[in-house]
């Protein structure tokens, strides 16, 4: 006689299984908490500050210690009008920065789809080959090329930045884009320090193949130091799917982007005309040269001492009332910088005015970064980069007209009122949001 499982009828153990089977096949799937892209390896981001930190240093200095003797190699390279060599150092030393200011963008959207780590290693690794490369240029052609071409391969510093300001705390990123960003200034006061001591000592050949030796222990420090998770399965589509049309209110991102432009367009626009300044305020012409170093280096030093402080001061009172609050101030110390009559009243105002400007571009990160969809950050940051580029490019051009057909002093007050516009313009735009956040 056969029992009932062996003609199919099932026993009560078998049919509680099967009932359980069928309840999980019918029942909905439980929802999948969200993995934000962009916090992947936020555990880590203490540890990927230093490291960037001290890659940002090392690659900003690399970039930018040609510029005591990049005239002088335009004119090894074979260029002997002296108007040919202020051109073509011109256009060297700024198709970097043309060619980087195309691609941030896309740097920035591919940071969001494939991870930040691989766009630094990208970036480090592309300026590692670059440099030497430069050292092996044989006419000035090949300069102007492999220097666009550093602007279009490079971008450590800027993707340094997107990748702290994604995987910081909210409540501190702030400082550590403060901290990040006088690292980068810190760069900027070296590396022409290094530059002007090195190719007496070693040629300038050699120093670019140096250069390119210490870029590349930051793609190998880069690589081996950098945390970040493993993307989730759904953000390149995410990420795919997103871009300007995902950002439900763009009013922040556009303050930014035009506040970075202004501030860059305003900072750069002195910058020609800085040493014809000076000239007519010392006396000893074999001086000039040191003193307007000294004015440019004071404005870098006082953003180095300040940026993390002010990072912090706006991580507790807000972002956008730092960036207001400096914009202002920043007016105000440009009007006597006018009106100097000897140079050590220059070298104060420009150390004052790098205190006050030097948490500004931690700030825009830190502001684009809380107004955007995470799966979109990236590529705002680098919209916000490309802004800033565009006002390194515009502000020598600007500020050489001016100084050139209207005067010195027109300069400095002309800045000064871009500056006050940027002011004015961003306390609008806060009154506005506090507005429609209290409705």
């Amino acid at each position: 006689m056969m029992n009932v499982s062996q003609i199919g009828i099932p026993n009560p153990i078998e049919l509680q299984a099967i009932e359980s089977l069928a309840k999980m096949a019918s029942a909905p799937p439980e929802p999948v908490s969200p993995v934000d892209p962009v916090a992947s390896g936020a555990h880590h981001w203490r540890q990927n500050l230093v490291v960037v930190l001290l890659g940002s240093f090392t690659t900003i200095v690399a970039m930018t210690l040609l510029l005591p003797f990049l005239p002088i190699y335009v004119e090894q390279l074979g260029v002997t009008d002296h108007a040919a060599i202020a051109q073509w150092s011109g256009a060297a030393y700024g198709a970097t920065f043309f060619a980087a200011a195309l691609v941030a963008p896309l740097w920035g959207h591919l940071a969001d789809r494939y991870g930040r780590k691989l766009m630094l290693i990208r970036a480090s690794l592309g300026m590692a080959i670059a440099m030497p490369l430069i050292g092996m240029a044989g006419n000035v052609w090949q300069l102007v090329a492999l220097r666009l071409f550093v602007g279009f391969a490079g971008g450590y510093a800027s993707g340094s930045m997107i990748l702290v300001a994604t995987q910081t705390p909210k409540d501190r990123s702030g400082w550590a884009l403060g901290v990040l960003s006088s690292g980068i200034m810190a760069g900027n006061l070296v590396g022409p320090l290094i530059g002007g001591a090195l190719p007496p000592l070693i040629g300038i050949r050699s120093t670019f193949w140096l250069s390119g030796a210490v870029i590349f222990v930051t793609f190998l420090a880069t690589c081996f130091f950098i945390h970040e998770d493993a993307r989730p399965k759904g953000a390149k589509a995410a990420t795919a799917s997103g871009g300007w049309r995902s950002i439900p209110d763009k009013g922040p991102l556009l303050a930014m982007l035009t506040t970075g432009l202004l501030l860059m367009v305003a900072n750069m626009s002195i910058e020609p005309i800085i040493t014809v300044y000076v000239a007519e305020l010392v006396s000893d012409a074999s001086r000039v040269t040191l003193v307007a170093g000294v004015v440019m280096s004071a404005a870098a030093l006082g953003s180095i001492l300040s940026a993390s402080r002010l990072g912090k001061l706006a991580d507790r009172i807000g972002h956008w009332r730092v960036i207001a609050g400096a914009l202002a101030v920043a007016a105000l110390l440009l009007i006597p910088q006018a009106f100097v009559t000897d140079s050590w009243q220059l070298i104060a105002l420009r150390f004052l005015m790098g205190i006050a400007l030097g948490g500004l571009l931690p700030c825009i990160a830190a502001v684009i970064r809380h107004n955007v969809p995470d799966n979109v950050s990236g590529a705002a940051l680098g919209y916000s980069t490309s802004s800033q580029y565009a006002g390194q490019v515009v502000g020598p051009l600007l500020g050489g007209f001016v100084g050139g057909h209207i005067g010195m002093r027109a300069v400095f007050l002309g800045t000064c009122v871009l500056m006050a516009l940027g002011a004015a313009y961003n306390v609008v735009v806060l009154r506005r949001r506090d507005a429609q956040a209290g409705d």
